[in-house]
């Protein structure tokens, strides 16, 4: 299958679909909007089915197997932060709030990337290790850590935004979910495997569906900080996703892992990491770092970011 197959697979996909056709209504001005607890309810569901099923796998995944992606998935979430602060404060030129803010969230993982990765790397036909939704808990909390340590905040913020991370709902709902799945094992997900694997695809299109008027709602804060944000976010989207690629065939991930794997390092983080800059780093621009996040790397991944790891993974992995 060629890159542009795979393109036409990524693009004409319902999720993709449904992403577009929330911006459009966005757009038009449509009266069209989730309540409030529909979004709270879809991504409890989403979040918990990640873990549930990914420790479902764990229960029967030897320690060895999953021990060395394990430990090139923490360094990844540890390193990453690290570029984006960087290139926040010498290529955006903004201060060291605003560039920790940042790099929170480019050092943390976007969830439904990564099940739009998944998804798209299952309908390709690569094979996948069943443990890794335990990465994406592995990506979710070390890089925000190491970027509020960056903005060298002191005191309690700190203290309070680290219980802010490590508490929120998409940590406990990812590592709970994870620790359900482990205890009741194969066992478990056959009683509930009617209500969290076959409805797993409709909520996260309709998921989609509300991010897309999420992110058409920020493309005036887009047009404000100017061309350079999009810069930034796609550069890093493709450097983070690269160096994800190659340390997931180094770690044994095969193709697909791989793929998943550089399309979750090039994601930022939506939900954790703006919960913990908020407490952290209250004189940091929302508007920047949601727009980055949402408006410009989210999309780009979905649509060609996705296509091009998976291209990537196929190249170098032979």
């Amino acid at each position: 299958m060629d890159a542009l197959e795979l393109l036409r697979l990524n693009l004409l996909s319902p999720m993709v679909l449904a992403y577009f056709l929330g911006v459009a209504a966005r757009l038009l001005k449509s009266d069209l909007a989730f309540p409030e607890a529909l979004y709270t309810a879809l991504s409890i569901y989403l979040l918990f089915a990640i873990g549930f099923k990914g420790g479902v796998e764990l229960s029967h995944t030897p320690l060895a197997v999953v021990l060395l992606p394990a430990l090139f998935t923490l360094a990844l979430g540890l390193f990453r932060p690290f570029p984006a602060y960087l290139l926040a404060r010498r290529f955006l030129r903004v201060g060291r709030e605003d560039a920790a803010a940042l790099a929170a969230h480019y050092g943390s993982v976007s969830a439904v990337t990564f099940l739009a990765a998944l998804t798209f790397v299952q309908a390709v036909g690569d094979a996948l290790p069943g443990f890794m939704p335990t990465l994406v808990a592995l990506l979710e909390v070390p890089g925000i850590v190491v970027a509020l340590l960056l903005a060298k905040r002191k005191g309690g913020r700190m203290g309070e935004a680290l219980h802010e991370v490590l508490t929120g709902k998409s940590v406990v709902l990812l590592l709970g979910g994870l620790l359900v799945g482990l205890l009741s094992g194969e066992e478990g997900m056959k009683k509930v495997e009617a209500f969290f694997v076959e409805p797993f695809q409709g909520a996260l299109t309709l998921f989609l569906l509300d991010l897309g008027m999420v992110a058409a709602s920020r493309l005036s804060a887009l047009r404000q900080v100017g061309f350079r944000l999009v810069l930034f976010g796609v550069g890093l989207a493709l450097f983070h996703g690269a160096l994800g690629v190659y340390l997931g065939l180094l770690a044994g991930l095969g193709v697909g892992g791989a793929a998943v794997l550089g399309a979750m390092a090039a994601s930022a983080s939506y939900i954790a990491a703006p919960a913990a800059v908020r407490i952290a780093l209250p004189e940091a621009n929302p508007s920047l770092y949601l727009t980055a996040s949402l408006a410009v790397t989210f999309p780009f991944n979905l649509i060609l970011g996705i296509p091009l790891y998976h291209t990537l993974a196929v190249l170098w992995g032979g």
